[in-house]
Order: C-alpha cells, then sequence, then structure tokens
C-alpha cells in the first residue's frame, strides 16, 4: 500500500537516491561521462525541487515525479518496487490535475516508451536530443486528457 503527498523538508536525500536507482536500472544507454554530468545537475537541483512522492505505510518515498503545469518532467520509481502500479498511481495522480498531461521519454528507454503507451500517452514529435543537448533522442508524448 502507498499514498501520494508532496515531498516535505529533509527527503531530498531519498529522492536522490531514488534517482540514481531507477537510472542505474534503466538507462544503460547514458555515457559514464553524461551519467556523472547528469547526477551532478540532479543532485544540485532535485532535493529543491516541488515534487510528488508516493510513499509506503511507513511514510518512505518509493518514487517520486516532477509537474511543471502540465508537463511531467520527471517521474521515477525505485526499481525495487517496479510493476506495483506505483508509477501509474502517480501519472493517473498527474492526469487528475492535468487533463492533456504531456512529458518525454529517452527514446532508448524502451519500456519506460511502453509504460506511457499503455497508460494512453501518444506521441507527438521527437527531438534528437535530451533537453541539455545530450545526443540521447526524446519522444515526446501527450495524453488526450
Amino acid at each position: 500500500m502507498f499514498t501520494i503527498r508532496r515531498a516535505q523538508a529533509g527527503e531530498g536525500d531519498r529522492i536522490v537516491e531514488i534517482w540514481r536507482a531507477a537510472v542505474d536500472a534503466t538507462h544503460d544507454f547514458l555515457s559514464t561521462e553524461d551519467r556523472a554530468a547528469i547526477d551532478a545537475e540532479v543532485c544540485a537541483f532535485l532535493p529543491h525541487a516541488p515534487v510528488w512522492l508516493a510513499v509506503d505505510g511507513k511514510n518512505r518515498p518509493l518514487a517520486f515525479m516532477l509537474l511543471d503545469s502540465g508537463h511531467m518532467e520527471a517521474l521515477f520509481v525505485d526499481p525495487a518496487v517496479h510493476g506495483r502500479g506505483i508509477g501509474a498511481a502517480l501519472v493517473r495522480h498527474a492526469l487528475a490535475l492535468h487533463p492533456g498531461l504531456t512529458t518525454d521519454v529517452n527514446e532508448q528507454n524502451g519500456q519506460a516508451v511502453g509504460f506511457y503507451e499503455r497508460l494512453g500517452f501518444r506521441p507527438t514529435g521527437r527531438s534528437p536530443c535530451d533537453g541539455q543537448g545530450r545526443p540521447y533522442p526524446l519522444i515526446h508524448l501527450a495524453h488526450p486528457g
């Protein structure tokens, strides 16, 4: 069982821990250098970002989502709890707040592409690089709302 709530002060380290574990489990396409650079960027930003959390019965964060208006900037689930519906629940929460939600997904992350497609997202475009200009193509997705 889990609930969804806003992150609280002092949870930044756990959020970064979730990010690192999820990226290590799903982003094997990243070069070692890019992985290190992205890690530094995430550590500087993520602990202070206004994220939504899925937490277990002991209030321990299991996954997080970052929303910017109607765009989901990030969704990461601890690999130890993959496949339990936690990511889908966070997306449903975001859709309740923002029907017509958009997001971007790394093209090389086939598991994530399939996840979003199963939830009803459809491609709206493609970029040859990620948001920082690195050579990791993005698929732009939108939910019909």
